[in-house]
């Protein structure tokens, strides 16, 4: 019995290692947060909304912890607002890590009083992007998909970085 737990560990220690199983720190500050899949796509608005509708849709991901369906907003969002989010970024916000992980990704539709769709816009952390704002990429798309904002968005840093010590996060606390 006793080699048999003992065999058991060290298959457990060499899946881990190897990748194959990864364990997370549940909500320890500061603990290492999961990565997003492989197959993410670069800094590019065109990539960026094909794998938010066609890779990913990102409504089959879950919503913002405890803002589930529609909630009021602020602008320049919209009155209402609906938030998606990717594992690793759901995982950072309920653990409270303190930052979102490398290819973390944020939807936010955006409506108006009458619940008509009128943007979509992204907040995507690509690591080495843009330094100087915790690494996110921002969209904003027409909800046909035409691209009205990317990149390094000045507007969306200017009103988003009077949260830097929460990841540039308006919507909830994430530390």
């Amino acid at each position: 019995m006793r080699k048999t737990r003992v065999f058991l560990g060290f298959v457990l220690v060499a899946l881990i290692l190897s990748g194959a199983v990864t364990l997370f720190a549940g909500d320890i500050k500061g603990a290492e947060i999961p990565v997003e899949p492989a197959g993410m796509p670069e800094a590019d608005a065109a990539a960026l909304w094909s794998h938010i509708h066609s890779t990913s849709p990102y409504w089959n991901w879950a919503q913002w912890p405890g803002k589930s369906g529609l909630y009021k907003g602020t602008e320049p969002h919209g009155v209402l607002l609906q938030t998606f989010v990717t594992d690793g970024v759901h995982h950072a916000v309920q653990g409270k890590t303190g930052v979102a992980p490398d290819r973390g990704i944020v939807v936010k539709e955006n409506y108006t009083p009458d619940k008509t769709l009128a943007a979509i816009t992204v907040m995507y952390k690509v690591k080495g992007f843009n330094p100087e704002a915790a690494d996110w990429f921002w969209a904003k798309y027409a909800p046909d998909g035409q691209v009205q904002a990317a990149g390094k968005a000045e507007m969306c840093i200017k009103c988003h970085g009077a949260k830097k010590e929460n990841d540039y996060f308006m919507t909830g606390p994430i530390k």
